[in-house]
C-alpha cells in the first residue's frame, strides 16, 4: 500500500503521537510537506518523507508501522531547517511548519501517554518567504493575485512581505503578460476557473514561478473590502485610492492568502498603493528577455544589464534600482526630478563618496521591521533598526555641513523623510535602543544577555545574583573545606544535580562520619568520588538558577516590547527605508557614469532619437575585462515625425559584425534614460517610447510546440499589431526561418507595415539585400551598414555603423572564422560564385527581382496543375458504353488509384 494511502487509515490503530500527526496533515493537505517538531528535529513521514528526502537527497527512513506497512521517515534538525526549507523552495515545494506549542513537563501531567500539542504556525511558499537566509539581499520576494471580474475586468495586486510592499494595477487581458514579466513574482494566486483554462494560461509568462489557484469565492469583491478595511483600520478606502472592483478583488484575496500562511497572524504591510499601467513603459516578456534587462536569457543576473550598472550600496537600494529598470517611466517630469538628483551627485563628488561611505554602514531596514513585526525577528533586527536610524541621522548632518547646495526637489524630499527630529518617536525609539542594547547581541531572543546594564533595574539585580556565583561558591567551598577538613572538597554543578559538593574516596569516610549534626547531606556515592549538598548550597542554587530563568524572562519581555514598537512605528520606518533606498539609488547613477563616461540624456514628448557615440554597457564591459579593444561607439538617429531624419534604419552588414548589438544597445538606451539615470553615450536626445518591442535572436517553444519560425512570426504579429508611432521596435533577421522567397515576401511586408502602418521608431536588420531598395520606396526609411574588410584573405569586423547599405553578407568567410574544414568552405565559395553568376544572367540590369516591389505588382497567374491519373482515366472513358459491371469495376480502380 502506498504511504499517502496509508494516511488515511483509521486513526484508532495508530499511536496517539501518529493520530496527532495524521489529523495536522489531513488540515495540510498534500500539496505541503508537513515539517512535524519533534525535540531538536522536524520529521516527515509517509509521502512526504519520500518526497523531501530525494529532494533533500538525505537519508530515508523509517519508524513504526501503519496500516501493516513500515512508516517512511526522515527529518532535518532545527537549527538547522531554514537552509533545508531554501533547498525545498526552489524546487517549488510548500512546507507546512508545525511547532510545538506545550511545554513536554505540562503534558506529562495530563497522564504518561499524552501528547505535547502541536500546530501548524506557518506554511513557507515561495512568495511568503522574510528570512535573511531565504531571501536574495538585492532582489525583491513578489507574491502576486490575479483577479478577475465577472464584467471582464482584470487586476493585479502583489506584495513582497519582506519589506511591506503592497500595489494594485487595472489593467485589460493584453497588458498581463507584460506586467507579470515586470514584476517577476515568485508566486501567483488565482481562481481556479482562470487556472483551469489553458488558453489564458498559455498567454501568461510563468517560467519559474509557482501557481497557486483558489476558490473563486476568495476573489469576492464585497468581502474582499472588508478584508482590507480592516487589516488597515479604516471605515473607508476613498482615502488609499479609487480602487476597481478587481483591484479590491485581488488584494483581498492576497490578504486572506498571507493570513493563512501565517497561522492567522496578521501581515504588516504598507497602505495599498494604487500604481496606473499607462505610466510605465510596456515591454513584453519576449522583448524583456531579449535585452537582458535583470536576467541573461540563461537565467543569472550576471552578465544583464543591472548587473553591470547597479552601483548601490543597500539591499534596498538594489531592489529600488531594479524596479526603475523593470518599469521605466512615461511621466517626462518625473524622469526629469530622477535626473536632476542624479546630475546633483555627479557635480558633487565629494559629497558624494561621503554619502554612499555612510550609507554602506546601514542595514536592511524595512526587512528588519518585517521580520520582528512577523514574530521572525531577533535582538540583531533591532540593532539593524538602530543603527540604520543612525545612518539617517548621519546623512543629514553631512548634507548640512554644507549649506546653499541648491538641493533638487527629489533630494530635498527624501532628506526630510530621513531627519528624524520631526519624527520624535523614531528619535525616541533609536535613542532607547542605543541605552537598552548591549553591544554583542545573539541571533536569538532566547539566548538572552542582549539587554545592557542600566536599563532594567531587576535585571541587573538578577544579572549581579547571576554573576556573582563564581565569588560566592568559591567562598562556600573555602568555608566548606575548612570546616569538614578536607582540602580536596570542590563544588561542582550539573544540570542534574545542580550545584554539589564533591570530595574524593580517600575521604569518602571522613564525610560520611561526621554524624547526624553535619551539615553535609550525602546524595550520591560514584566509584570517582562521593557527592553532598547543604542547605545553604541547595537554597543558593535554586536562586542562582532561578535568578537565570527570571533574567531571561525579562529580556524577553524587554524584547516584546521593543517589537511592538517597532510594529507599531512600522510605516514610519519603512518611509525612512525608502528614502535610504532612493538615495542610495540617486548616487549610484551619479557613480556609474562617472565611472564608463555615461551622459545625462535630453529627455522629452518628441519622438526624436538621437544618440552620438553610442556604447552597449555590457559588451565594454566584458571587453574591458577581457582586456581586448575598446567598444566601438556609433550614432543612430531616428523620428517618427520624419523631420530629423528616417523613423525606420535597415541595418545591414555581415554577421558577427554587431547588429545585434546595436540594435539592443539603442533598446536599452530607452529604458535608461526612461528609468531617470543616464544613458552610455556622449550625447542623447530622446523622446519617450510608449512601449518597446524587440525581435532579435533565434529560439524555439518546445514546451508549446512552437518552431524557432513559429515563434519567430508569433513575436512579429505581437509588434505589428501593437506598435504605436511612439514605440520603438527592433527586428533582427525576420523570415531566416523558412525559404528564401517566403522569408524574404515576409520581410519586405514587415518593413512596409512598420513603415505605413505601426509608424514606430525601428532598427530592421537583414541579410536579405533586396530590401535595401525599399528605402527609395518608402518615405522616412534609409540604410545603414556594419562595415567589415577583407585582409590577406582574413575578414576583418570594424564594428562601426555607416549610412548605405551593405554590399555583400560575407557568410562564407564567417563559416571559415568558426571553424569549418577548408574544403567545404571553398566548394561554398565555388557555389556562392556559381549562384551569384546565375542569378546576374537571369535577372538582367535590375537584379535578381528585378526591382520589383513585391506588393504593388500585380500577382502572377496560377499555373495549370498537373492532371492526375484519376482526371486521365475519367477523360478516356465514355460513359455511354460501360455496362453496370464495368462501371462497378471502373469505380474499384479509380478508388485505388486514389488510395
Amino acid at each position: 500500500m502506498k504511504a499517502s494511502q496509508d494516511t488515511k487509515a483509521p486513526a484508532g490503530k495508530v499511536t496517539p503521537m501518529m493520530a496527532q500527526f495524521l489529523s495536522i496533515k489531513a488540515e495540510v493537505g498534500p500539496e505541503a510537506l508537513l515539517f512535524y517538531r519533534m525535540g531538536d528535529f522536524y520529521e516527515l513521514f509517509f509521502d512526504d518523507a519520500v518526497r523531501a528526502a530525494a529532494a533533500l537527497d538525505i537519508a530515508l527512513t523509517k519508524r513504526g508501522k501503519h496500516a501493516g506497512a513500515d512508516i517512511p521517515m526522515c527529518g532535518v534538525p532545527v537549527h538547522a531547517s531554514e537552509v533545508y526549507l531554501q533547498r525545498l523552495i526552489k524546487k517549488g515545494f510548500r512546507v507546512a511548519v508545525c511547532e510545538q506549542t506545550e511545554d513536554p513537563k505540562e503534558a506529562k501531567k495530563r497522564g504518561s501517554k499524552s501528547v505535547v500539542r502541536r500546530e501548524v504556525v506557518r506554511l513557507v511558499t515561495p512568495g511568503t518567504l522574510s528570512e535573511d537566509n531565504l531571501l536574495d539581499a538585492r532582489g525583491r520576494n513578489i507574491i502576486t493575485a490575479l483577479s478577475k471580474t465577472l464584467a471582464g475586468d482584470f487586476a493585479l495586486a502583489w506584495a513582497d512581505i519582506s519589506d511591506g510592499l503592497f500595489c494594485t494595477a487595472e489593467m485589460n487581458e493584453a497588458r498581463l503578460a507584460t506586467e507579470i514579466a515586470a514584476l517577476r513574482p515568485r508566486e501567483i494566486l488565482l481562481s481556479e476557473a482562470l487556472y483551469q483554462d489553458p488558453n489564458f494560461m498559455a498567454k501568461l509568462p510563468l517560467e519559474g514561478i509557482s501557481l497557486t489557484p483558489l476558490a473563486g469565492t476568495k476573489f469576492e469583491p464585497r468581502a474582499a473590502e472588508r478584508r482590507l478595511k480592516t487589516q488597515f483600520s479604516v471605515g473607508s478606502l476613498d482615502g488609499f485610492g479609487a480602487f476597481s472592483k478587481a483591484e479590491i478583488s485581488a488584494a483581498g484575496a492576497l490578504l486572506d492568502y498571507l493570513e493563512l500562511t501565517q497561522a492567522g497572524n496578521p501581515v504588516q504591510l504598507s497602505a495599498p498603493f494604487r500604481r496606473t499601467t499607462s505610466g510605465f513603459m510596456a515591454i513584453d516578456p519576449a522583448t524583456r528577455a531579449s535585452l537582458e534587462i535583470d536576467r541573461t536569457q540563461k537565467g543569472p543576473r550576471k552578465g544583464s544589464l543591472l548587473s553591470v550598472i547597479d552601483r548601490t550600496k543597500t539591499g534596498a537600494g538594489a531592489r529600488e534600482f531594479s524596479d526603475r529598470l523593470a518599469r521605466p517611466l512615461l511621466d517626462v517630469k518625473e524622469i526629469l526630478h530622477r535626473q536632476q538628483a542624479a546630475s546633483f551627485f555627479v557635480e558633487q563628488p565629494l559629497l558624494r563618496s561621503n554619502v554612499r561611505s555612510i550609507l554602506s554602514q546601514s542595514g536592511d531596514l524595512a526587512r528588519a521591521t518585517s521580520r520582528l513585526s512577523l514574530g521572525r525577528g531577533g535582538p540583531r533586527d533591532l540593532v539593524i533598526i538602530r543603527d540604520t536610524l543612525g545612518v539617517g541621522e548621519n546623512l543629514c548632518a553631512e548634507f548640512s555641513k554644507t549649506p546653499n547646495l541648491g538641493l533638487p526637489n527629489n533630494l530635498s524630499y527624501v532628506l526630510d523623510r530621513l531627519t528624524l527630529s520631526d519624527k520624535e518617536t523614531l528619535s525616541v525609539l533609536r535613542r532607547d535602543l542605543t541605552k537598552a542594547l548591549t553591544p554583542d547581541v545573539p541571533m536569538q531572543a532566547r539566548d538572552g544577555g542582549y539587554i545592557a546594564s542600566g536599563w532594567h533595574p531587576s535585571i541587573d539585580e538578577l544579572k549581579a545574583l547571576r554573576d556573582d556565583s563564581r565569588r560566592i561558591v568559591a567562598g562556600l567551598q573555602a568555608d566548606y573545606a575548612q570546616t569538614a577538613n578536607v582540602p580536596t572538597l570542590k563544588i561542582k554543578h550539573n544540570n542534574v544535580l545542580g550545584y554539589f559538593i564533591e570530595v574524593s574516596p580517600k575521604y569518602a569516610d571522613v564525610m560520611l562520619g561526621k554524624g547526624p549534626d553535619s551539615p553535609f547531606i550525602h546524595r550520591q556515592t560514584l566509584v570517582s568520588g562521593v557527592r553532598f549538598t547543604t542547605t545553604e548550597l541547595a537554597d543558593l542554587d535554586a536562586k542562582i538558577s532561578g535568578a537565570a530563568d527570571k533574567v531571561t524572562a525579562l529580556e524577553l519581555a524587554e524584547f516584546e516590547a521593543f517589537v511592538q514598537r517597532v510594529t507599531n512605528l512600522s510605516e514610519a520606518l519603512r518611509q525612512s527605508a525608502q528614502a535610504l533606498a532612493v538615495l542610495d539609488v540617486q548616487s549610484a547613477w551619479a557613480e556609474w557614469a562617472e565611472e564608463t563616461g555615461a551622459s545625462c540624456p535630453k529627455v522629452d514628448s518628441s519622438t526624436c532619437f538621437h544618440i552620438e557615440a553610442g556604447r552597449h554597457p555590457v559588451v565594454r564591459e566584458a571587453l574591458q575585462k577581457a582586456g581586448g579593444a575598446d567598444f566601438t561607439p556609433n550614432d543612430c538617429l531616428l523620428d517618427a515625425e520624419g523631420k530629423a531624419g528616417n523613423r525606420l534604419t535597415l541595418i545591414t552588414g555581415p554577421n558577427m559584425a554587431g547588429k545585434s548589438t546595436f540594435l539592443r544597445q539603442n533598446a536599452l538606451m530607452f529604458i535608461l534614460a526612461q528609468a531617470g539615470g543616464f544613458v552610455p553615450a556622449a550625447r542623447a536626445h530622446i523622446g519617450i517610447a510608449d512601449a518597446l518591442f524587440s525581435r532579435v535572436g533565434a529560439s524555439d517553444d518546445l514546451s508549446k510546440g512552437r518552431s524557432t519560425f513559429m515563434t519567430e512570426m508569433i513575436e512579429t504579429a505581437a509588434i505589428l499589431n501593437q506598435a504605436t508611432p511612439r514605440s520603438f521596435v527592433i527586428l533582427d533577421e525576420i523570415g531566416r526561418g523558412t525559404s528564401t522567397f517566403d522569408g524574404l515576401s515576409i520581410a519586405w511586408a514587415t518593413v512596409e507595415h512598420l513603415h505605413g502602418v505601426n509608424k514606430s521608431r525601428a532598427l530592421f536588420a537583414t541579410h536579405y539585400h533586396e530590401l535595401t531598395d525599399l528605402v527609395d520606396e518608402l518615405e522616412s526609411a534609409g540604410n545603414a551598414s556594419l562595415r567589415a574588410k577583407e585582409w590577406n584573405g582574413d575578414l576583418v569586423f570594424l564594428h562601426d555603423v555607416q549610412p548605405g547599405a551593405a554590399d555583400k553578407s560575407y557568410g562564407v568567410q564567417v563559416a571559415r572564422l568558426a571553424g569549418l574544414p577548408r574544403a567545404a568552405t571553398d566548394r561554398a565559395q565555388a557555389v556562392l560564385l556559381r549562384l551569384e553568376a546565375d542569378a546576374d544572367s537571369a535577372a538582367g540590369e535590375n537584379g535578381l527581382l528585378g526591382g520589383l516591389p513585391l506588393f504593388s505588382a500585380a500577382p502572377p497567374q496560377p499555373t495549370p496543375a498537373a492532371s492526375s491519373a484519376v482526371e486521365k482515366a475519367l477523360l478516356n472513358i465514355d460513359i455511354n458504353d460501360l455496362s453496370p459491371r464495368q462501371a462497378l469495376d471502373l469505380l474499384y480502380d479509380l478508388k485505388a488509384k486514389v488510395n
